[in-house]
C-alpha cells in the first residue's frame, strides 16, 4: 500500500487539536493534506516530527494490530510512542551507534527493504489484471468443476454398540435431529447435526465412501467409523457440484493473479541483472548482528508516562 497521511477532517480534529494554526475559528476553510503534511506536530530536543511522519507511522501501526481504529487514545499512543523513538534515537546518535559498521548496514538493508515492499505495490497497481483476464481464470479453474455434492445429517459417539442403538431408534421413527443434540459429541450436535451441502473430498475418507454408496432420504444403515469416532449418517440430498459464483472468488483470483504477475515480474528483473554470489561465504552461518537489540525496540513502543497533548 501507499502511505496515505490521516483524512483532514480526521487530523484536524484529532491531531492538532483546538489550539492548532489550522484551527477552523482562524481559518474557516478546511486544511488540505499536503497542508498538514508539512505542519510539525512535535518537536524533540529541536528535531521535529512532522504530520506526514506521524501518518506513516501511525498507518503502520494500525496494519500490524488487526481491527485497530484511528481515534483520539490510539493517536495520543502512536505520538508519544513516536516521542520515545526520537529521544532513544538521540541518545544512541549521541554514543556514536549511529557511525558503527553494522548499524549503517541495517539501516542500508532496512532501505533497502523499504523500496522492494515499494516497488512491489507499484507495479500491482500498474499492471492490475483485468475483468476478462479473472473470468477466464474463474472459467479454468471453478466453472468446469465436476463431480457431486451432499448434504447429510451425523451423529457422532463413541462407540459402535451406542451407534447401533441410535439407528435402531431411527428406524423406529426418532426424530434425527433430536438425536443428534442430545447424544452427539461433534460440534454440530447443537444444530441436530446438519452438515450443510458439502464436496465428498472434504470428509475423511469412510465417511465419504458412505456417503457415495448410500441413497437420499436414508439413514445409512450401519455405523462408519473414523479416527473422530462412530458416526450415524442420514444423507439427505445430493446433487451436481454447483461452482461458486465468480463475485464470489474474485478477491481470491484477483489475489492469485497478483501474485503470479509479481512472480513473473521478480523473475523478469532476475534474469536481466548480473547476480554474482560468493559460494564460500554462502556456505557460512551469518554472523550475528548486534545492530537493534529487542529489548530497546519494546522500549521504544512503550507509552509515556504521562500522555504527551497533541497541540
Amino acid at each position: 500500500m501507499r502511505y496515505h497521511f490521516i483524512p483532514a477532517a480526521v487530523a484536524a480534529a484529532l491531531v492538532f487539536g483546538s489550539s492548532s494554526s489550522l484551527n477552523a475559528a482562524e481559518n474557516p476553510t478546511p486544511p488540505t493534506v499536503d497542508q498538514i503534511r508539512s505542519q510539525t506536530l512535535v518537536t524533540v530536543n529541536g528535531q521535529t516530527v512532522t504530520g506526514e511522519m506521524f501518518g506513516i507511522y501511525l498507518n503502520d501501526r494500525m496494519q500490524k494490530v488487526p481491527g485497530a481504529k484511528n481515534n483520539a487514545q490510539l493517536q495520543n499512543q502512536a505520538i508519544n510512542e513516536l516521542i520515545n523513538i526520537m529521544l532513544l534515537a538521540q541518545s544512541a546518535t549521541s554514543a556514536g551507534l549511529d557511525k558503527r559498521q553494522d548499524v549503517a548496514t541495517a539501516m542500508k538493508l532496512q532501505r533497502d527493504q523499504l523500496l522492494s515492499r515499494l516497488a512491489l505495490q507499484e507495479y500491482t497497481v500498474k499492471n492490475q489484471p483485468t475483468d476478462e483476464a479473472l473470468k477466464k481464470s474463474y472459467e479454468e479453474s471453478y466453472a468446469k468443476q465436476e463431480g457431486e455434492e451432499y448434504k447429510a445429517r451425523h451423529i457422532l459417539v463413541k462407540t459402535e454398540e451406542e451407534a447401533k442403538k441410535l439407528i435402531e431408534e431411527l428406524n423406529g421413527g426418532a426424530d434425527f435431529a433430536e438425536l443428534a443434540k442430545e447424544h452427539s459429541t461433534g460440534p454440530t450436535g447443537k444444530n441436530g447435526g446438519d452438515l450443510g451441502w458439502f464436496d465428498a473430498g472434504q470428509m475423511v475418507k469412510p465417511f465419504s465412501e458412505a456417503l457415495k454408496a448410500s441413497e437420499p432420504g436414508k439413514v445409512i444403515p450401519t455405523p462408519v467409523e473414523t479416527q473422530f469416532g462412530w458416526h450415524v449418517i442420514e444423507l439427505e440430498e445430493k446433487r451436481a457440484k454447483q461452482p461458486p459464483t465468480f463475485e464470489s472468488v474474485r478477491q481470491k483470483l484477483l489475489a492469485e493473479a497478483q501474485r503470479q504477475s509479481l512472480s513473473e515480474y521478480v523473475n523478469q528483473l532476475r534474469e536481466q541483472a548480473k547476480i554474482e554470489i560468493n559460494e564460500d561465504l554462502a556456505k557460512k552461518p551469518a554472523p550475528a548482528s548486534e545492530a537493534a537489540s529487542e529489548a530497546a525496540s519494546e522500549a521504544a513502543s512503550e507509552p509515556a508516562a504521562k500522555p504527551a497533548e497533541a497541540k
